[in-house]
């Protein structure tokens, strides 16, 4: 264990700690109950991966969030805010092989030991709805919900190039996919043709571009989305191949900009497009096929980079524009994807600069058919690429403005029957199939004469043999094992086998919200009044790195439920708020640096009241952090000092002068404090809401050394402060609470209420500009009007240093906050 040194508190900190947590796991103090009559409030955290131990990034995910919670709760909510395991996945699977264990022992005895930790936090998650999604009373339920999608044709298999990972031997999905590496291992990924599963998220792709019924998430989250949803509005045209006498008669692209369509001089395929076999002529098949075998080696990122100089070969082959008649030749290039459009685009040189590019490198003719207002006709060095521009060379839509040229071809072909104006879309159907042991299995059978027949739903859950061989070989471990793989079809009795993939873990984390509201349900994948009186969340938190993965998959299994029927709203969270990242020493935290920051360590010797205090009072819980021993001190002292002002003896002040302005002077702080830190706390701004109990605290050891107030008007002070500190410091402030005689619990009190004249501020710091820029701030009456303040401005001495004389055109006032003084 690290050896650090911190300040000694006035107690005993894990004595302090087990006392309250034995406690309130005797009493059930969090059990939730769904027949509270208070309001509901559900409050999800995003649930851990069972790594093995919290590190300080889960205490800086989940210490605010549970802060939050019991703010929720003080204000009068009946708050379900439970915790579970998101059980499956690669990690787990790879730590196991390198153990030499079973992933199930790996899984099982981390979720003990990250229970403990999370227990030592001091939270309020109520464990008997704890839920961990390697179990089959939970993945079962995995399984029913593809049945659903696969009978609403939401579900389907098909064969498609794969992102694949050499190191983990298994499928990625796009999204899964990090600068052409995969996001697990940081290993290249390359591309393979396989038969997967996909759920159809693009059926979605509109309405998840609709944002109209969160209540808040960040605007960088929904931008994130819509970027990777990739609307775009434009034209599909066909190319005309008849004359190769293949099945195939055409060649389908999707384009934007439809009135450049004339100035079309080669055609580019993807490399992966199955015409491009048939469509290669015999003298370029070697070049061709050499070519194709090199993209295949090629991550899509290295492929899509601007910074790649474009080059492609020739297949021999023409298509025929049905605009101009002309012959286009057909290429095949890297930077065209098939999971993108169709997998053709044509090739407009003048008007695209990476076909141009292309065009210069391999000598295509570029031709103008948009004219940039004031061009001369001369060679361009570059791609017009600009919408506004006059119609050339483009035969009977020559003269017209690019935007009518735009409609009147658009409306030219559609009239023709070569295409139409259609939507296309960046993201791609989610694909799900993952070639490994430790997930989901797939409930589909494969029949010799049925075909594909799902799973029977009484014969759920098709449960993952314990007994297979998991090292990974590029197929599924499932293939290898006979008990599981060799099975009968539920139709006919014929002998059969069964779907080997199992399920990518991101389906566990899309509806994993609902199953907590009825965790140990059995007859559903939760109990359908209990899913309806809680959900969806009212308040999400978690790391903006899941903006296109589950954040996106959630909301469109929501949205594909409700449509089954399953559920009655649209949106699985209403409200998102995403942490940032805990660093230390100014780095991001990693063993190579030896900055790793053990929470335990510090909980051990400091309490997990003070490790809570100190993360929420890093800086704004959405900027992040950089961690300090020194900062952790000093909040270890303030502590101290909490306790040495509660420990105070209120009898001392019997039989004192009180002085009345001095009690008002306290009732002041008192209620602006309550204002300040419960708005605050709402909010988030938990850094914030301490800085204010820092100053009360302040003000509390200046009242106390005065003696100028009674017993009572302290006492209520010292209740004000420990319900605020409640929901940060939960053992601390039990504790004290318990000190002065208050009702068991605290954290069943109600948040104290302010009153808006006594919250008032007396005093303001009044900002002096001349001309705009600041030259002096002034300590003034809360109360102060236009006039007051602006002959206090015009007498600073900082400003009459600057007027020397100069004329005063006028002063602005601006209510509360500044006085603007313009001069010539």
């Amino acid at each position: 264990m690290t050896t650090i040194r911190t300040a000694e508190l006035r107690y005993d900190p894990r004595e302090l700690d087990r006392k309250w947590q034995e406690r309130w796991a005797q009493d059930g103090a969090y059990r939730v109950r769904d027949d509270d009559p208070r309001p509901k409030w559900y409050e999800l955290t995003m649930y851990p991966y069972p790594s093995g131990d919290l590190h300080i990034g889960h205490w800086y995910a989940m210490a605010p969030a549970d802060a939050h919670a019991r703010f929720m709760r003080m204000k009068g909510y009946n708050v379900l805010h439970p915790m579970g395991f998101d059980a499956f996945g690669l990690p787990a699977e790879n730590a196991a092989i390198r153990r030499g264990i079973h992933p199930y022992t790996w899984t099982m005895s981390n979720i003990q030991n990250m229970r403990r930790q999370l227990r030592s936090m001091g939270a309020i998650y109520d464990w008997n709805r704890e839920i961990i999604c390697c179990l089959p009373e939970y993945y079962r339920w995995n399984q029913w919900f593809f049945l659903k999608l696969y009978q609403a044709g939401l579900a389907y298999r098909a064969k498609a190039p794969a992102n694949w990972c050499p190191s983990c031997q298994t499928v990625l999905a796009n999204e899964q996919v990090k600068e052409g590496r995969c996001e697990r291992c940081d290993t290249p990924v390359t591309r393979r043709d396989l038969e997967q599963w996909f759920l159809r998220i693009t059926r979605y792709a509109d309405e998840l571009l609709d944002f109209s019924l969160f209540m808040d998430w960040p605007e960088k989250i929904k931008t994130m989305q819509a970027n990777w949803i990739g609307r775009s509005e434009g034209v599909e045209i066909s190319f005309d191949i008849s004359s190769h006498r293949l099945e195939e008669k055409e060649i389908r692209t999707f384009t934007t900009r439809i009135d450049t369509i004339h100035g079309v001089t080669f055609m580019v395929l993807a490399p992966e497009h199955p015409l491009v076999a048939r469509l290669t002529t015999p003298e370029h098949r070697a070049e061709v096929d050499a070519y194709v075998e090199e993209a295949r080696r090629q991550t899509e990122v290295e492929r899509l980079s601007t910074e790649r100089e474009k080059h492609g070969v020739f297949t021999g082959a023409y298509a025929i524009n049905h605009l101009n008649g002309e012959p286009v030749p057909i290429w095949v290039a890297d930077y065209v994807i098939l999971s993108y459009g169709t997998g053709a685009v044509m090739g407009v040189p003048a008007h695209d600069q990476r076909d141009f590019e292309f065009a210069k490198r391999h000598g295509l003719p570029i031709r103008v058919v948009i004219a940039p207002p004031g061009w001369d006709g001369s060679e361009m060095g570059q791609a017009y690429e600009g919408r506004e521009g006059t119609q050339v060379n483009s035969g009977p839509f020559d003269g017209l403005s690019a935007q009518r040229g735009y409609q009147a071809i658009a409306d030219r072909i559609e009239e023709r029957g070569w295409g139409g104006r259609m939507v296309s879309y960046r993201m791609r159907d989610w694909l799900i199939s993952r070639q490994r042991y430790w997930g989901t299995p797939i409930p589909i059978i494969y029949c010799p004469r049925c075909g594909t027949v799902p799973v029977p739903e009484e014969q759920l859950p098709v449960l993952l043999p314990e007994d297979a061989e998991f090292k990974p070989t590029g197929e599924s471990p499932l293939k290898r094992h006979q008990g599981f793989y060799h099975t009968t079809c539920p139709q006919c009795g014929a002998q059969a086998h069964r779907e080997t993939d199992t399920m990518d873990t991101f389906v566990d984390s899309s509806w994993y919200f609902l199953r907590f509201t009825s965790p140990h349900y059995s007859d559903g994948p939760f109990h359908p009044e209990l899913g309806a009186q809680w959900c969806p969340v009212d308040q999400y938190t978690g790391g903006a790195e899941h903006a296109v993965m589950h954040l996106l998959y959630a909301r469109f299994f929501i949205k594909a439920l409700r449509d089954l029927g399953i559920v009655s709203f649209g949106e699985p969270f209403l409200r998102l708020f995403n942490q940032g990242t805990i660093i230390a020493s100014g780095a991001k935290m990693s063993k190579s640096r030896g900055n790793v920051i053990t929470p335990d360590t510090y909980a051990q010797a400091l309490g997990a009241d003070v490790v809570r205090a100190y993360l929420m009072f890093l800086g704004p819980w959405d900027g992040g952090g950089d961690w300090s021993d020194a900062g952790i001190n000093g909040m270890a002292r303030w502590v101290n000092r909490i306790w040495d002002l509660v420990h105070t003896d209120p009898a001392e002040l019997e039989g004192t002068t009180q002085d009345p302005e001095a009690a008002r002077r306290l009732l002041g702080p008192t209620h602006r404090t309550i204002k300040r830190a419960v708005t605050d706390l709402e909010r988030f701004k938990f850094n914030t809401a301490l800085a204010r109990l820092m100053e009360f605290t302040n003000e509390l050891q200046r009242v106390w050394q005065e003696r100028a107030v009674g017993p009572d008007a302290w006492r209520d002070a010292i209740r004000t402060l420990l319900l605020l500190l409640a929901p940060v410091t939960p053992h601390l402030a039990e504790e004290l609470w318990e000190h002065i005689g208050g009702p068991y619990s605290i954290h069943n009190q109600p948040l104290p209420s302010w009153d808006e004249e006594l919250a008032k501020e007396e005093e303001i710091t009044l900002v002096v500009q001349v001309n705009g820029r600041v030259r002096d701030k002034l300590t003034v009456p809360a109360d102060i009007g236009e006039e007051e303040a602006t002959r206090l401005a015009l007498g600073s001495p900082r400003v009459q240093a600057l007027l020397n004389g100069r004329e005063v055109v006028r002063a602005v006032y601006v209510p509360g906050r500044l006085v603007n003084v313009v001069v010539k």
